[in-house]
């Protein structure tokens, strides 16, 4: 018997072993080789019964959100099919680490509220029809959305188990980083940040609070890149974990997401209703990966009849996906429309976006996205100068799953969006007058990027849109 699950890298499609002891990055990386190598998990949904089993997955009342999705789990299924652990012993070490994680933050992982907004509907012109939804992750585990990464992560480290010695390492000085303080503390392991000069004192001193090591990253003459990931690096070099939202440094962080789109698509199939946009902020990416996975998954599962169109939201002081976004898109009109017949595809991104997904052939936008995976530098690279905006949270030097999530936004015809400081302040203002959620900026990034969207036509009268307030003030 297979697990319904693997990893493959969306590089070079190499796939990993699922006994192996740390399938964190592509075994046949090679530094300098120009491939994007990423692992991926896949999932065969054969193996998984039925379209009417499937959907009882989505359906089930079971209140732990890591135990209710388990068997989409890669840690599940390599824990039970290789390891030969049971389902109630995975069962059960969910509900002990998720009881830690409680003992050290004071909540556990439970589902988070996914609900209609009728005053940001109205706000966007979406007609008397139309809906917005917020997923709202400001009350989840150290208040935001990532301990969700961590704890997947967590549940595949508690299976297949490396040395207790080697200490987990993170580059962040937000939101990331707390989460991965807690998760780290609940299961008893040394946690190594490293983090900006400027960052805020109180992320600091509750790092601290949390038994974390901080190893600050000043800037380096001549470096190119976020000194704190280069620091994260040298220090996975030397031996450490990643423990990080990085899913190029770790693909398991991205299944662990995914349980936040799952929750959506339950109650949207309890509703009887199905997304018509999906709207995400991206700073490393993960948060866009999980969802494109979680979404087309559901799809091959039977559950959903159709994909919404995933649109990204990054501020226009630094934007590295929507670059690479555009480079891959050229590349893939030049391939339909070769030499100077590319000036008659059209101009505006979402025409275009929606032209190159109902006309352009497959091997179009494949070839374009394999010729992207073995060139990453000319797609991807560190944005050139120090970027600033009040949704720090999303200010990545790169998008490190920026191929995933251009392959989704192509597949649905999608788009990139960049919003200034004056729409990021205003969909903050909006949504905490509206909703009395105490999000900050980055938090509703997505929603400054569903406002640029509405004002640019994206959305039709009766559309169902949905955005995630991913982070709570503090």
């Amino acid at each position: 018997m297979l697990p319904a699950t693997r990893l493959v890298c969306g590089g070079c499609g190499r796939g990993v072993d699922p006994r192996a002891d740390a399938p964190f990055r592509c075994p046949a990386a090679r530094a300098g080789d120009g491939i994007d190598h990423v692992l991926a998990r896949q999932l065969e949904p054969a193996h998984l019964g039925a379209d009417r089993e499937a959907r009882q997955l989505f359906l089930h009342d079971e209140p732990l959100p890591f135990r209710r999705y388990r068997r989409l789990l890669h840690s599940y299924q390599t824990a039970t099919v290789v390891g030969r652990r049971s389902d109630a012993e995975y069962a059960a070490l969910v509900t002990r680490l998720d009881a830690a994680v409680a003992a050290v933050d004071g909540r556990g992982f439970r589902d988070t509220p996914f609900a209609p907004r009728p005053a940001l509907a109205a706000a966007l012109g979406l007609g008397e029809a139309g809906e917005l939804w917020v997923k709202d992750e400001t009350g989840n585990v150290s208040g935001s959305h990532k301990g969700r990464h961590f704890f997947g992560l967590a549940l595949w480290l508690a299976t297949h188990p490396l040395s207790s010695e080697a200490p987990f390492a993170v580059a962040s000085c937000g939101n990331a980083a707390l989460a991965a303080a807690v998760v780290a503390r609940a299961v008893g392991r040394a946690l190594r940040v490293f983090i900006p000069p400027d960052a805020e004192p109180a992320v600091v001193a509750r790092l601290q609070a949390l038994g974390a090591e901080l190893a600050v990253c000043p800037r380096r003459a001549g470096e190119s890149g976020d000194p704190c990931y280069l620091r994260y690096r040298e220090a996975i070099a030397g031996g450490a974990i990643p423990f990080t939202c990085q899913g190029n440094e770790n693909a398991l962080v991205i299944e662990g997401g995914e349980t936040l789109a799952w929750e959506m698509i339950s109650e949207l199939l309890r509703a009887g209703r199905e997304l018509d946009h999906l709207v995400v902020q991206v700073g490393g990416g993960a948060l866009a990966s999980a969802c494109v996975q979680a979404f087309a998954e559901a799809r091959a599962l039977g559950v959903l009849d159709r994909l919404p169109r995933l649109h990204t939201v990054q501020t226009a002081s630094a934007h590295p996906l929507e670059r690479a976004y555009e480079r891959v898109v050229e590349r893939a009109v030049a391939a339909v429309l070769p030499g100077s017949a590319g000036s008659a595809a059209p101009r505006e991104p979402l025409a275009r976006a929606l032209w190159l997904r109902e006309t352009a052939p497959e091997s179009a936008i494949a070839g374009a996205l394999r010729f992207a995976a073995n060139h990453r530098a000319a797609f991807m690279s560190p944005w050139e100068s120090t970027p600033h905006s009040v949704a720090h949270g999303i200010l990545d030097d790169e998008t490190y799953d920026w191929l995933a999530v251009v392959k989704g936004m192509l597949a649905t015809g999608g788009v990139p969006v960049t919003v200034d400081e004056a729409t990021l302040v205003e969909a903050n203002d909006l949504a905490v007058r509206s909703t009395g959620i105490a999000a900050d900026e980055t938090g509703t990034a997505g929603l400054a990027g569903a406002l640029a969207l509405a004002r640019a036509g994206a959305f039709a009268p009766g559309d169902r849109v949905a955005v995630l307030f991913t982070g709570v003030r503090r």
